[in-house]
């Protein structure tokens, strides 16, 4: 049984915009916590953006300003636009769910999370 389910992704010229999609499971998206990451070829996975169910959100310092996390709650779906995207931020693009947490900052690091979806591929040049 699929959980979460990435879509969006593609090439695109630096300077250009991406909007990717993951829609979750009703058990994932109820859990209250979703984020995005990314791996970049070469590197290790990064956090990208996270948000809960209390409408609380964590953007990486590096992304503040290019990148937004948003949802609808209708569709069980999160949103990560990127805009002014750069040769660096290409890479492959997951989602993932985990609990909401009380404390804040809204998770960034990967091992919070226990669900993943199967990734979709970004490239900029």
């Amino acid at each position: 049984h699929v959980q979460l389910v990435e879509s969006g992704g593609g090439s695109v010229q630096a300077g250009g915009s991406l909007t990717l999609s993951c829609e979750a499971s009703e058990a994932v998206y109820s859990a209250g916590c979703l984020g995005w990451f990314r791996l970049p070829p070469g590197k290790e996975r990064e956090g990208v953006a996270a948000l809960d169910n209390r409408g609380r959100v964590n953007v990486a310092d590096s992304l503040k300003g290019r990148f937004t996390i948003s949802e609808d709650n209708a569709k069980n779906t999160v949103y990560l636009q990127m805009n002014s995207l750069q040769p660096e931020d290409t890479a492959t693009y997951y989602c993932a769910g985990t609990q909401y947490k009380v404390v804040l900052p809204v998770p960034l690091r990967a091992s919070e999370y226990t669900t993943w979806g199967q990734g979709t591929q970004v490239t900029v040049s």
